[in-house]
């Protein structure tokens, strides 16, 4: 795929950086606003489609690299599991560091939201999310570049 038009690549510059801003802000406040990690990891992953489109493969492959989004879905699935398993030994994703009703109404909204852990871990499935979509979204663009252009030259010796 090649690079689109002027356009297109100037509108991209202007507009693709607000995907990341506006994405961690819906991630950030998911546990007391409409939205939370999956929906805010999914529109900051939509910044490395709009890239794709924009400037096109060769250019993108230039400046990402896939094991950044793989550490990304790593670090997030275990900060989650690490964050539900400190809930013990009471339960499961106990809630062990939420912020009684009383205390908040007297203090106001301190460091910690009220919500505690779901806080944490709305954060932890953000990030998850947008390493895995953007992973997806970068595999199969290679896989719709493979099936245009035919297998690569290493793999045109095997027998199909």
């Amino acid at each position: 795929m090649r690079p689109l038009s002027v356009v297109v690549r100037t509108g991209c510059d202007l507009f693709a950086w607000f995907l990341i801003v506006f994405g961690a802000n819906v991630i950030i406040h998911g546990d007391v606003t409409p939205g939370g990690g999956f929906q805010g990891g999914a529109v900051t992953a939509t910044f490395i489609t709009l890239l794709l489109v924009a400037y096109g493969g060769k250019k993108v492959f230039s400046w990402v690299r896939p094991a950044i989004f793989n550490g990304m879905l790593v670090f997030g699935l275990m900060l989650f599991f690490l964050l539900g398993l400190m809930g013990f030994p009471n339960s499961f994703f106990y809630n062990f560091i939420a912020v009684p009703h009383e205390v908040v109404q007297a203090t106001g909204h301190g460091v910690i939201p009220p919500s505690g852990t779901i806080a944490l871990m709305d954060i932890a499935v953000g990030i998850e999310v947008a390493g895995a979509l953007s992973i997806i979204v970068l595999s199969m663009f290679r896989g719709i570049r493979l099936f245009r252009e035919g297998p690569m030259e290493e793999e045109s010796g095997h027998d199909r």
